[in-house]
């Protein structure tokens, strides 16, 4: 049995976002599959992530995220601003 080792709760959505990787560098289209207080669940094709990279959410706010693990296209994320 798995142990739920997040500290806030998640909520199921489908929201379009953008990746951006670097500075300098053109934000691609995501979209987040589920989101909490500390991170984000994104689904994005043709991407190689870094350990570090800004998710800019629908709603334009920019944030700074690490990569926590990654699957194929899917990966989780954690808030760190």
């Amino acid at each position: 049995m798995f142990m739920n080792r997040r500290k806030s709760e998640r909520r199921p959505c489908r929201n379009v976002a953008k990746i951006q990787l670097g500075t300098g560098s053109l934000p691609r289209d995501c979209m987040i599959t589920d989101i909490s207080s500390g991170g984000v669940k994104v689904i994005a094709e043709y991407l190689e992530i870094p350990p570090e990279f800004t998710i800019i959410l629908s709603t334009g706010n920019p944030r700074q995220c690490r990569l926590a693990w990654q699957i194929g296209h899917e990966f989780g994320a954690q808030f760190v601003d």
